[in-house]
């Protein structure tokens, strides 16, 4: 009797374990498929998903799983705290950075973004070369610099390989964009701003925060923006949007986002951890700055600067103990020699506690701005809409004005600079920012192919985004965006596309639809079909 029991116990035992061992197997498979399945190779640019996103119908493609939205505002809130959990036990392995780079190579070579260009008019680049000279001229007509401490002795030409990547940079400008797509200057850039040697540094003038002009021995100057608070905290809730701080990772974020959007409106940034004392305190000129520096309790290099706001020893920037973190911008073309135009913004806020701005006080309020000069003919509204999307999906509040290089008059693109105020808040979405959107009802083709475009899952906005900012130097002390902040792209990208959807209902309704979307890719439908 003892013995059959003891048979029979060891044969249930055996079974049991057998079935674990079954299901870990299973549970194992089934975690490597989803894993192969969110890292698939991107598509082929030429295949069927291109035949959906250019049917002339523009239905818009769904967006499953991450950023799915709720339909009211406490489904909302409660969705959006559990995809911010899921999203901090997200680890970024080598694997999944090594996906992600795929996909964002698969994304820039994809014909959206490779759409041909014709050639470019003399008159639509911002700055000119001298044209050949004879060799007899040369003499005269090279600049030679001056000999001034730190700076190197260069000699420039009509040559590009002669002038250092700042000047390539500049003389890249056109009427349409800051620099090409797949620009080969752009890495010598990069690598410029974030390792070249500092001999000069200045506080700007003007402005809310502290921000500094540094300048390279090759003559190339760039924006500083200090790091004021760590990547992970959000704005406070308590805040005005004129009360925020200024990010330095959002400056970096913002320039990537703009590229992968197509856009090339943002000069390029990158981090860069400074030496306080070393690449500030001992190269600076600027007395007013000089006067700020002072040791911390804890023995940390610190400086405040002038400013209107946040320049104090309260509000000051610290080292660790000398070592800073900032995004350096390479600076434009100096207004001495291109004069550029500051625009108020239509949709600006009233930066008020208590006042309300036009906009959101008359619902008819675009009707009246298409009729105003600029927005009364040419592409600037569509210019501001693709302005308005890239805020909206950084959650940009601060967008009181924008500037345009002045040469090319109405008819050409708008600058997206300081943007700073950018990436403060990554658990609630700000719907304002798209009343632009909403209230016009106007979008460009090519844009909002784009955007759907990267609601698949072959170019998920916030995989390509994590890719693309691993590319950046300051990668290597932390990823510049969290988690959160990157799944907030994708749900704010649904967000967009919902919005499109329901204009052109409305539109519909109105007979008016073909009016949403305008049709700046005449060539696409040949490039898209051709198999």
């Amino acid at each position: 009797m003892m013995w059959r029991m003891y048979r029979r116990s060891r044969t249930i035992c055996l079974f049991l374990a057998f079935t674990t061992i079954f299901l870990h197997l299973l549970l194992a498979l089934l975690s490597l498929s989803t894993y192969h399945q969110a890292c698939d190779t991107p598509l082929s640019p030429r295949t069927h998903i291109l035949r959906e996103l250019a049917h002339t119908n523009y239905t818009s493609v769904e967006i499953s799983g991450r950023a799915a939205l709720p339909a009211d505002t406490t489904q909302r809130g409660s969705s959006t705290n559990d995809a911010n959990k899921d999203a901090k036990g997200h680890v970024q392995t080598a694997e999944s950075l090594e996906c992600g780079l795929s996909k964002l190579e698969a994304l820039f070579d994809h014909s959206l973004y490779t759409m041909p260009f014709t050639h470019i008019p003399e008159e639509d680049w911002l700055l000119k070369v001298k044209p050949k000279i004879k060799a007899s001229e040369k003499s005269s007509q090279m600049w030679v610099s001056a000999s001034q401490e730190g700076y190197e002795d260069m000699q420039w030409n009509s040559s590009s390989d002669s002038h250092p990547p700042w000047l390539r940079f500049h003389l890249g400008i056109s009427r349409w964009q800051l620099y090409p797509h797949r620009d080969p200057n752009m890495d010598a850039l990069a690598q410029q701003l974030a390792t070249h040697p500092i001999v000069s540094a200045v506080q700007k003038s003007g402005g809310t925060q502290l921000k500094l002009v540094m300048s390279f021995p090759n003559y190339g100057q760039a924006m500083l923006k200090p790091m004021k608070q760590e990547r992970d905290d959000e704005t406070n809730y308590n805040l005005y949007y004129f009360s925020d701080f200024e990010r330095h990772n959002a400056e970096i974020a913002a320039f990537h986002l703009d590229r992968i959007l197509g856009y090339r409106r943002v000069p390029p940034v990158v981090g860069r951890l400074v030496d306080v004392v070393k690449e500030i305190k001992d190269v600076t000129t600027d007395r007013k700055l000089a006067r700020t520096f002072f040791n911390s309790p804890v023995g940390n290099v610190c400086f405040y600067g002038q400013c209107s706001y946040y320049c104090s020893t309260e509000h000051a920037v610290c080292g660790r103990p000398r070592k800073l973190e900032a995004s350096v911008a390479v600076m434009l073309p100096d207004l001495s020699l291109v004069t550029r135009r500051t625009w108020r913004s239509p949709w600006r806020r009233s930066y008020s506690r208590s006042k309300l701005a036009n906009w959101e006080a008359e619902p008819n309020y675009c009707s009246t701005v298409k009729k105003t000069p600029p927005y009364n003919k040419g592409t600037r509204l569509l210019d501001f809409m693709d302005m308005v999307i890239m805020d909206f999906l950084m959650s940009n509040m601060d967008r009181h004005h924008y500037e345009t290089f002045e040469k090319f008059g109405n008819n050409t693109f708008l600058l997206h600079l300081d943007n700073g105020r950018a990436f403060g808040r990554h658990s609630k979405d700000e719907p304002s920012i798209l009343a632009p959107l909403e209230q016009c009802c106007r979008i460009r083709r090519s844009t909002w192919l784009r955007l759907n475009l990267l609601s698949l899952s072959q170019y998920y906005l916030s995989d390509v985004m994590r890719a693309s900012l691993s590319r950046d130097p300051l990668h290597s002390v932390a990823p510049l965006l969290s988690e959160p902040h990157l799944t907030a792209l994708d749900r704010r990208l649904k967000t967009v596309l919902e919005t499109v959807s329901r204009c052109q209902q409305q539109r519909r309704e109105t007979g008016s639809a073909d009016d949403v979307i305008f049709d700046d890719t005449p060539y696409l439908k040949d490039v898209t079909l051709a198999v």
